[in-house]
């Protein structure tokens, strides 16, 4: 999957920081999930588990590990007769009227055909990224699909808060957030991922859970943007400066490398 704030190309400085042993392995805000499946932990010798509020993000792995095939004709069916007028067909369905296969396939299919790759809901959680004019989209990568599969069998799967990771998450474990990042400017604020909005009051939060983990002793990281706000919420715990294109700018010339952080509940 597209997906606006994507891992993909940090991991190579990521890799430094990320512990080499570990137990359970959980990722809220699991989004794109670039660094689970860097990682691949084993579901077979730990606990993984997946989560995120985006529903139809949670339907695609989730299909992704139910039905693949089925999710491969439709994609093939969507790559037959992609145009902008299919494009707004789509984009008009209702998800709650469809099949979790055609769901799936919805999701994937304007995920990779809309401006951008973006991902951006209104306040009704209704998909609202206009028609990509792309010459070949990859709408069916069915290699891609079927290692995804593969890494994702045995994989816990959830529609939840982060708050829920203090539940569950022990000594020793790994926790990964990746949550819309504190914006560097008013006019940089994006956090439509969901009809939920994702403030100061929610990072403030989110520091709390970091914090709680961290004094029992998990493993935790979190990305975020490189602000005063996220320095003050995590002062005390190591953080390292790492550098990022920015690809979802509307302005071409405003795409640059920025510096964002990594924080670390160890050292």
């Amino acid at each position: 999957m597209k997906w606006a704030g994507g891992k993909s190309q940090l991991l190579a400085q990521y890799d430094r920081w990320f512990p080499r042993r570990y137990g359970a392995y959980f990722e809220p805000f699991v989004g794109g999930a670039a660094v689970f499946f860097h990682l691949l932990p084993d579901p077979a010798r730990h606990r993984v588990r997946l989560s995120d509020l985006n529903q139809d993000l949670i339907e695609v792995y989730r299909t992704l590990q139910t039905d693949l095939e089925g999710l491969i004709r439709r994609l093939a069916e969507h790559a037959g007769q992609h145009s902008e007028e299919h494009f707004y067909r789509v984009r008009s369905w209702i998800p709650e009227d469809l099949e979790s296969v055609d769901r799936a396939a919805r999701t994937i299919y304007l995920n990779k055909t809309c401006y951008n790759g973006l991902y951006r809901v209104n306040s009704s959680g209704q998909f609202n990224v206009p028609f990509g004019r792309y010459k070949n989209p990859p709408i069916l990568a069915e290699p891609r699909l079927r290692a995804a599969a593969c890494a994702l069998e045995g994989v816990e799967l959830a529609v939840e808060g982060f708050e829920s990771v203090l539940e569950t998450a022990q000594k020793g474990d790994l926790v990964y957030f990746d949550p819309p990042y504190q914006p560097l400017s008013v006019t940089s604020s994006f956090t439509a991922y969901t009809r939920w909005s994702f403030g100061e009051a929610e990072q403030a939060r989110l520091a709390e859970v970091f914090r709680e983990l961290a004094s029992r002793r998990v493993k935790v990281l979190l990305s975020n943007s490189d602000s005063p706000l996220v320095h003050e919420l995590y002062q005390g715990f190591p953080i390292h400066l790492v550098r990022a294109n920015r690809f979802i700018n509307s302005k071409a010339d405003s795409r640059q490398a920025i510096r964002e952080v990594l924080v670390c509940s160890f050292r």
